[in-house]
């Protein structure tokens, strides 16, 4: 526990990951918030993940550009002016972020212990949070909250969602109709299965079980291309939305799903977000590490074969954040085994 006022009178996080990490950081923002409902709480985050996660409540979002750190800087210098908080949550590793932390005053600056505080964050902090090891990501966050000295954990999302956006999903996915959402495509391209696999499941998903299959994914040509790869290889209707949604949209979307099918990739977290069940396709990644912090035990997970086969090495012998973005790597997962768990979740 660290020598902080408690409650502070303010409290700084600094997280500026993609939307998958960032989802993490909600119940760490909902556990102090329950503990401290009168810690003013600001959050330095990206542009993009502020599209979603700049709808929790009582947060002050700090919001800036990733893709220029003197941009990025200029911008987050001018909305500190003259401020100071009492608590840092230094909760990223990349030095880039460790830059960013600089012009953050605060007299307690916590970040990860020595062993995980990679890139030289230990030099920005001054304050470390218990050191432990193979954690989910969400649990090594929770450490933040640890150190602070808050006893309890409240695994808590409950963003307010538009109107707007809950009828769109309504639309989409009428009361009474059971969906599956296949979003095939992780921004690490050495995480996604093939075109092929994805549509023998979709197929088994209609004609076994008689799901709508939607499918949904980032406005970029990649993912464009894959969903129309998808569409011309699955032998059954598919509704194919890449593109054509928000991030709100998404997740009341996702809301609406009775599964999600997805490799290791953001969409996964935000289905979590709404207590809809997720397939995760890990060989790239290790699901323990950053599976669907809910749906663990639907995931298919072929990361220790992956090491071996594609390292020489057990699984225990690389670092838990290794990851094995080798083509054919996502090939050890196979279509029998996934229609095999989206059979199991039904029945369940």
């Amino acid at each position: 526990m660290i020598d902080a006022p408690a409650p502070p009178r303010s409290l700084c996080i600094l997280r500026l990951s993609a939307i998958g990490d960032a989802t993490h950081v909600v119940p760490i923002v909902r556990t102090i918030q329950h503990a401290w409902p009168d810690t003013r709480i600001s959050w330095v985050i990206g542009r993009p993940e502020s599209r979603l996660l700049g709808l929790l409540p009582e947060v002050e979002f700090i919001i800036i550009d990733k893709r220029s750190l003197l941009e990025g800087a200029r911008t987050l210098r001018r909305a500190l002016h003259g401020r100071r908080f009492d608590v840092l949550l230094h909760m990223q590793l990349a030095l880039r972020a460790s830059l960013y932390s600089m012009l953050i005053p605060a007299r307690v600056r916590i970040g990860f212990d020595r062993a995980r505080a990679r890139e030289l964050q230990w030099l920005f902090t001054n304050r470390s949070i218990a050191a432990r090891r193979d954690e989910h990501v969400l649990d090594s966050f929770f450490g933040f909250t640890d150190a602070l000295g808050i006893g309890t954990r409240r695994l808590e999302w409950n963003l307010p969602l538009p109107p707007a956006a809950r009828d769109w999903a309504r639309a989409q996915i009428p009361d009474g109709q059971r969906a599956l959402i296949v979003s095939a495509c992780s921004s690490h391209r050495g995480r996604n299965w093939s075109v092929e696999r994805y549509a023998a499941v979709i197929d088994h998903a209609v004609r076994r079980h008689g799901l709508v299959v939607l499918l949904c994914g980032g406005p970029n040509d990649y993912e464009r291309g894959v969903a129309a790869a998808i569409e011309r290889a699955a032998t059954v209707p598919v509704r194919n939305l890449v593109g054509s949604d928000t991030l709100p949209q998404l997740l009341a979307l996702l809301a609406r799903a009775r599964v999600l099918l997805a490799p290791d990739s953001g969409p996964a977290h935000m289905a979590t977000m709404v207590g809809t069940p997720v397939i995760g396709l890990y060989a790239a990644t290790r699901s323990a590490r950053s599976g669907p912090y809910l749906s663990r035990q639907w995931c298919v997970d072929h990361f220790a074969e992956a090491a071996v086969r594609f390292r020489g090495r057990p699984p225990e012998e690389l670092a838990w954040s290794a990851k094995l973005e080798e083509p054919g790597v996502m090939d050890l997962v196979t279509t029998a085994e996934v229609c095999a768990r989206l059979d199991a979740l039904l029945l369940a």
